[in-house]
């Protein structure tokens, strides 16, 4: 030990990078963590998953009470918006988790080493001007935004912005135009049309939410036109200028066709992330980035370079904050001599709109192309719970394997999506069965019944429908 001075050194605090560092600590191994930001938990806890979420919960409840849906209730008054009230609790939140984990890293004893790592060899970085070697160095840099050709960003005019400048404005834009369908889009743009903004989604592609089961993509993009937000599919942005305190975009048809130009007071950039390894010179440690610039992986999270390991954004996979956690639990348990695991093909994806999108595991397409199946499904209007809370709207989607019966993927559209998720992801990660949800006593009245019942309509026998 005398020759290093950790044993594990951590680039990155994100959720794969801390949870890596926590766990290397308790596993016994003396172990540092680099990060730049002035507080802990990456772009998630910063500026992505939290801050989010705090903008989604609080802008639910405006809109409940400012639409009437509460007086409908017979909790009746009028509200008004202080949006600068609803930042400061989202900035609360932040620094909650923030210094939580600042307070974990003292209790495991984990140091923080601030500033930027740069490699200078197989076993070394410099920080700061100042050399640190470890027996095990995992990467753990995460992603940033995707730019879109045509578009500067400037999150400090609050004109054309990322999802970081997104979630700072100063006031509820009138026009704001969402560049990209997916998941980030989606949950900021929901977000200020329930505050009052008109919001345009433009997408490149025929449909919203890729990767995603098309029958849900299709029923979720039904929602979302119902909550008001307006769609241009198979669309690309070609340009956009900003004169005086507004955006002009031109656009046309992905296809080809003519040109248009769209006026708003915000654009909101989000077509998708990149891995960050820029600065990390990966090449004076023998490494190098794949066509994506992602850094390639065997199953166990080690690189080609022995000591070097890498996980979350940064490799190959989906690029989200809890597949990052268990790949940081497991890279430790790895280097400390246990057998970490993570199976990717079991990692649950949500889109926490009102209602949440939420899936795990294949696609009704892609079961499809694997062989014969069958697929049961249960509308949320039939469910007790979901239709005595006024939330109706979705559906849950079972897709087994005809001879198995295995349960090979779930997809849900339901104000609990999230969490109901998980439900499915456990049972399809003990080789569950369609009837193996179907025979399990769900409590009553839940939302999740309405899983047990489209597990039930896999085998023709659902009771509510």
């Amino acid at each position: 030990m005398a020759d290093y001075d950790f044993d594990v050194l951590v680039i990155g605090s994100g959720p794969g990078g801390y949870v890596a560092a926590i766990r290397a600590a308790q596993l016994g191994l003396k172990t540092a963590c680099v990060e730049s930001r002035e507080t802990l938990g990456g772009t998630c806890l910063n500026v992505g998953c939290i801050p989010s979420k705090a903008m989604l919960h609080a802008s639910e409840l405006f809109e409940e009470a400012a639409s009437g849906k509460l007086a409908k209730l017979g909790i009746k008054g009028t509200v008004e918006l202080d949006l600068e009230t609803m930042h400061a609790q989202r900035r609360e939140a932040v620094k909650g988790l923030t210094g939580g984990i600042a307070f974990l890293f003292k209790k495991n004893k984990v140091e923080w080493i601030k500033g930027r790592a740069a490699f200078t060899g197989t076993d070394t970085v410099d920080v700061g001007g100042k050399s640190y070697r470890a027996k095990n160095i995992v990467i753990a840099t995460g992603s940033s935004v995707t730019p879109l050709p045509g578009i500067t960003v400037d999150n400090d005019k609050q004109i054309i912005v990322d999802s970081t400048g997104a979630l700072e404005l100063a006031k509820v834009p009138g026009h704001m135009v969402v560049v990209g369908g997916g998941i980030i889009g989606l949950e900021l743009g929901s977000v200020w049309k329930r505050l009052g903004a008109k919001v345009t989604v433009v997408e490149y592609l025929d449909m919203i939410l890729p990767g995603m089961d098309g029958e849900i993509r299709k029923e979720s993009l039904k929602l979302f036109k119902k909550q008001g937000l307006e769609f241009k599919l198979s669309t690309k942005v070609t340009s956009a200028e900003v004169n005086g305190n507004k955006a002009h975009l031109s656009v046309e048809p992905s296809t080809g066709g003519d040109a248009e130009t769209i006026e708003a007071d915000v654009v909101l950039v989000s077509i998708g992330r990149r891995p960050n390894t820029d600065g990390l010179a990966l090449d004076k440690a023998g490494l190098a980035v794949n066509g994506r610039g992602q850094v390639e992986i065997e199953r166990d999270f080690s690189t080609s370079v022995p000591g070097i390991w890498a996980i979350g954004d940064v490799v190959p996979g989906p690029m989200l904050a809890h597949k990052a956690e268990d790949e940081g639990i497991a890279v430790a348990e790895n280097i400390a001599g246990l057998t970490g695991i993570v199976n990717h093909d079991i990692i649950p994806s949500v889109v926490y709109t009102m209602p949440e999108i939420a899936g795990v595991g294949l696609t009704e397409e892609q079961a499809r192309e694997k062989g014969e199946i069958k697929v049961g499904k249960f509308p949320m209007m039939a469910n007790s719970r979901a239709k005595t809370n006024h939330e109706g709207d979705g559906m849950v989607k079972v897709i087994a394997d005809a001879k198995t019966d295995r349960v090979l993927g779930v997809w849900i559209i339901a104000s609990l999506g999230g969490t109901m998720i998980a439900q499915a992801a456990q049972a399809m990660e003990f080789g569950g069965t369609s009837e193996d949800i179907a025979y399990t006593c769900h409590a009553h009245p839940t939302h999740s019944e309405a899983l047990k019942e489209a597990a039930m309509a896999v085998q023709g026998k659902p009771i509510h429908i």
